[in-house]
């Protein structure tokens, strides 16, 4: 191993005792910045670690971070936790490895070399008795630095056991009580907070007293603009916050009915070139444009945003299905103005989600209400309408594609433009805290203006903007828009979502403008041959589908490299038009390097082409001027579990080269497959989503 490969977070965190936990009976813990989102993350992990240190996943615990206990390893996002760190966990367990091995040569005097350990044994070449590890546990030195020791397995020796391993979460969230909303102490309290019925109205007038008086309420809480209540019982808590919003007053500007997408597609805020290749305005020829469009949308978990707080001796320890426990760690102390080392935060289990959700809102909200009531945990459940009137929204976005096309019916230049409202909010992004409450409280730090992320690190708005394909000139631009007033952070995927749709409907109309096959045109502009895999693959798999073809039926292509780094998915999706829009079928294939646990891949790439099936046909978050006009799940539609389509997924399996991660790499061939289908079903583009009856009628007159 050279020093280049080694992970960078070894700087910040560079001995063994950081990444691993022994115990008196030689129990191994591995200690990790990643968490559990639902994805399996924390089992793959494992997985990684048990097969570094020769022995069965069931034989490790892993404890996911804590900002006390574990390194910090940023968000879990970007479908990098195995890609990144899934390579800490297998350097740290390999030099835990050399590590136990070096506490035993020197007990026997036997070299290193001549040992070897496996299922929590060390062996020698001959016959003499083996140490386990709980034999040498007090003799093993976690305080050397790992990139000393560590000597991770070649990619040829790996996986020598099975990699059908069991999710380890899977029985306790089926049959045990494990998230956060199920978190049970002493004298626990519950929360609810109050926020105002959009994001610039100030609280003007509350009765503090009437509302302390309603039946089980312990404690109110106003400090500015924000308004909260802690309650004996939940119910108790609900209760009280409802009388609260119909009896406060709130201070709200005017604000007007507008069509955000509009504004968006029209804004001529400044745009920066992000990529250039070429020059794209020297190709003559053929001249192709589009523009498709994607609402606002809501994270839409089921279960809600959760968290519990406790103040104990002017320091707080906060329970939250936060993605960032460190980022929340430092925004609470920020608007608190307190020192970092008075907060802890430990991750436990919540509503699955791919992004900023209220997740890190409702801890603040636990923070803010528990200090009310020192020593007595607070819980805080948000309600449906916290969650999607509160928490921050994936952005409206508008995205054009101009080519030219020569007269051999090769694409000779593609500018894309993309206009969209910001994606990175993240707390701590730009130096704030990005948490609702904290614009809200008497010292109130608002966001700062977002700058979006560069696309050197996947790109936040202009996520695979940059096409896929051998085009000779290629220009990038990206235009963010701050006139709107709605909250927008990180959503699966970000901007990649819609920018793949763009350029594959692109793709698809240029293919059908020179009467070529979608496909083969596709496989004339790529080079890559694991790109071509993909889509020769999903091709045939896609032939293996019974699901005839009629009137109103339609087969479409979506192809993408994640943030043109990571993994390769392409899709294909039939539609089935009658009285609105269902998708039937969709085949799917993917290439993500080595794979670490093929039934967790694929459950995640199922999982994307569900989720960006329901973006496509049925998202759209309810605006009213300035505030959200959504209460519950009968103003925003989802995909319902009786109109999810059969889906075929497969692996193209590469265990010798790097893994280059799956959880978000089905969402823009999903959609663009879908818009593309439509586009051969119907004969006419749909270029603005939610893809359903209204948009088809707008398209087709």
């Amino acid at each position: 191993m050279t020093r280049r490969s080694t992970p960078a977070i070894f700087e910040e965190a560079p001995t063994v005792g950081h990444w691993i936990a022994l115990d008196d009976e030689g129990g191994i813990t591995v200690k990790t910045g990643r968490v559990e989102l639902g994805q399996g993350n924390l089992t793959a992990l494992l997985q990684i670690a048990a097969d570094e240190l020769n022995c069965d996943v069931e034989s490790l615990t892993i404890t996911p971070a804590r900002t006390r206990v574990t390194p910090n390893e940023g968000f879990t996002a970007g479908s990098v936790s195995v890609t990144v760190g899934g390579a800490a966990v297998r350097w740290a367990t390999s030099a835990l490895r050399t590590a136990i091995l070096q506490a035993v040569s020197k007990r026997t005097n036997v070299g290193v070399s001549e040992l070897a350990l496996a299922d929590h044994r060390v062996t020698f070449a001959d016959d003499r008795e083996a140490f386990t590890v709980a034999d040498v546990a007090e003799d093993i030195d976690l305080g050397q630095s790992v990139t000393d020791l560590a000597e991770p397995k070649p990619r040829s020796e790996r996986w020598r056991r099975g990699r059908s391993v069991a999710r380890t979460d899977l029985k306790s969230r089926l049959l045990a009580a494990p998230f956060v909303h199920d978190l049970e102490f002493e004298g626990l309290l519950h929360g609810q907070p109050v926020y105002p019925p959009l994001r610039a109205a100030r609280l003007a007038e509350v009765d503090c007293e009437a509302l302390r008086s309603r039946p089980g309420v312990a404690e109110v809480v106003r400090d500015g603009s924000y308004l909260g209540v802690v309650a004996e019982t939940p119910f108790a808590a609900l209760r009280a916050a409802r009388w609260a919003r119909a009896n406060v007053r709130w201070d709200t500007p005017d604000s007007d009915r507008r069509n955000e997408v509009q504004i968006i597609a029209d804004s001529r805020e400044p745009a920066d070139v992000v990529f250039s290749s070429g020059d794209c305005g020297a190709s003559e020829g053929r001249k192709f444009e589009t523009m498709v469009t994607r609402p606002y949308l809501f994270h839409a978990s089921i279960g809600p945003s959760a968290a519990v707080a406790c103040w104990d001796e002017g320091k707080v320890t906060v329970w939250s299905h936060s993605q960032g426990v460190y980022q929340l760690r430092g925004a609470i102390a920020q608007v608190l103005d307190i020192e970092i080392d008075r907060v802890e935060v430990i991750h436990h289990p919540g509503a699955g989600c791919y992004g900023h959700n209220g997740a890190d809102d409702a801890a603040l909200d636990a923070v803010l209400l528990a200090r009310s009531v020192p020593g007595r945990p607070v819980k805080v459940v948000w309600s449906r309408l916290d969650e999607f009137r509160s928490s921050p929204m994936g952005p409206g976005m508008a995205t054009r594609v101009n080519a030219t096309v020569d007269g051999d019916g090769t694409i000779t230049a593609m500018r894309v433009v993309v206009n969209t409202a910001p994606h990175a909010n993240r707390p701590g992004k730009g130096g704030t805290p990005n948490l609702l409450a904290a614009e809200l409280v008497t010292n109130c730090i608002p966001p700062a203006r977002s700058t979006d992320m560069p696309l050197a690190r996947g790109g936040g708005g202009d996520r695979n903007a940059v096409p896929d394909y051998d085009i000779p000139n290629i220009e990038v631009q990206k235009r963010l828009v701050h006139v709107l007033p709605y909250r927008t952070s990180s959503l699966r995927s970000l901007g990649g979502f819609l920018n793949v749709v763009a350029i594959e409907a692109m793709m698809d109309d240029i293919a059908l403008a020179l009467s070529d096959d979608p496909i083969e045109f596709r496989l004339r502009h790529l080079s890559d041959p694991r790109a071509r895999a993909v889509i020769e693959q999903v091709k045939a798999l896609a032939r293996e589908i019974d699901a005839p073809e009629r009137d109103g039926t339609g087969w479409g292509i979506g192809f993408s490299k994640y943030k043109n780094t990571s993994g390769y998915c392409a899709v294909m999706a039939r539609v089935d038009i009658d009285d609105d829009v269902r998708v039937t079928h969709v085949a799917s294939v993917s290439d993500i390097g080595e794979v670490v646990s093929p039934d967790g891949a694929l459950n995640q790439i199922e999982g994307g082409i569900i989720q960006a099936t329901s973006w496509a046909l049925k998202e759209r978050a309810p605006l009213d001027g300035d505030a959200i006009a959504a209460e519950s799940w009968l103003d925003y539609p989802i995909l319902r579990f009786s109109e999810v389509p059969h889906i075929e997924a497969r692996l193209i399996e590469r265990m010798d080269e790097p893994p280059l991660g799956a959880g978000e790499i089905s969402q823009g061939p999903t959609a663009a497959a879908i818009g593309n289908a439509l586009r051969a079903a119907l004969g006419v583009r749909i270029k603005d989503m939610p893809m359903n009856k209204e948009a088809i009628l707008k398209a087709m007159s």
